[in-house]
């Protein structure tokens, strides 16, 4: 099958028009004809190399709702026609412990989209079929994408630290990640505090969910919700004044990150110690988690705020989501 899609052919590269021709299809992989895809700064990171693992030319787009146009003869959960999705994973083992487990996305050699293969920034795409989320009938495919990067990102962390409806949470970063995480805790239950510095965004903010916003450049409003918060979600990917967040840890708090710092974190450790609190992260979430995550959104209307542009303006939006100027996360039509 030949695909016709938007690669980079250098670091930092701007996207030129690109076609290659797939493998006879594997007995346990399917073909995805892309009717959306959307755009995450990870996109961006893989074009500039900022991970030093991108492999030129790459095909960019690992947030893919499509439709299945083949099927490897193995398969038994897919068929031609059905509507799926594809993130930032693409295949794993099925074979190592945490597969079994049912833990596909921390397998050790499980392949990322646009890792080493071309991704959704195309016409057609290929994955394992464990990876290719079966999406509920009832979703909008436009706005599904984001849901199978982002979404899943700041949907595990929720299941992983057993928030409950009765938690006071907290995220850090309104911004594509920050932004669902406010609505998949409103519909949790919790009273949830914005941390952001953006004023501009305050309107936005409560309509999303949030109960309180905090300024988080502030040390009195930090000071101000002192021991108050059951869990904190990091969205953000740059360095913080971590020790201030962790004071607003009520005992037992738990601090997780999900945004990619690059700067090793200077965790104190009896903030630590003293409210027996902890830190911990995590990559995305199993092909089950995604399934409970799509199947949550349907039922409470939860959908990132998007903006969509054709897949032949892909340069331009990924300027736009360069410039900080996405509200809140960019989807592309393969038309």
């Amino acid at each position: 099958m030949k695909v016709n899609a938007f690669a980079a052919f250098e670091k930092s590269g701007k996207l030129e028009p690109f076609s290659y021709e797939l493998s006879t299809l594997g007995a346990e992989e399917v073909d995805i004809k892309v009717h959306y895809c959307g755009i995450c700064h990870s996109d961006i990171s893989m074009i500039d190399d900022a991970w030093g693992m991108t492999q030129f030319p790459i095909v960019p787009g690992h947030e893919i709702v499509g439709e299945v146009v083949a099927t490897g003869p193995s398969i038994k959960n897919l068929n031609v026609g059905d509507k799926v999705g594809l993130g930032w994973f693409s295949a794993s083992c099925m074979t190592c412990y945490q597969c079994m487990d049912g833990e596909h996305h921390l397998c050790a050699s499980a392949e990322s989209t646009i890792v080493g293969r071309h991704g959704g920034f195309a016409n057609h795409v290929r994955g394992h079929w464990s990876w290719a989320i079966p999406l509920p009938p009832d979703i909008d495919l436009r706005k599904a994408g984001p849901l199978l990067c982002g979404g899943i990102t700041v949907f595990n962390p929720i299941i992983l630290a057993e928030v409950k409806p009765t938690d006071t949470v907290g995220v850090i970063g309104i911004g594509g990640l920050g932004h669902m995480a406010l609505m998949f805790l409103k519909h949790w239950g919790c009273e949830v505090i914005a941390f952001s510095s953006n004023p501009a965004k305050k309107e936005e903010i409560l309509k999303m969910g949030a109960t309180k916003i905090i300024d988080s450049k502030s040390p009195e409003d930090l000071e101000g919700i002192r021991g108050q918060l059951d869990f904190i979600l990091n969205t953000t990917n740059v360095t913080l004044e971590w020790s201030s967040y962790l004071t607003t840890l009520a005992p037992k708090g738990k601090f997780h990150t999900v945004g990619a710092v690059l700067e090793p974190m200077a965790i104190p450790a009896f903030n630590l110690i003293g409210g027996q609190k902890s830190v911990s992260g995590s990559p995305l979430g199993s092909p089950a988690l995604n399934r409970t995550m799509l199947d949550f959104c349907v039922r409470h209307d939860i959908y990132p705020i998007v903006e969509e542009y054709p897949l032949a303006k892909v340069n331009y939006a990924l300027q736009h989501l360069r410039d900080g100027k996405a509200r809140y996360r960019i989807v592309l039509e393969a038309g």
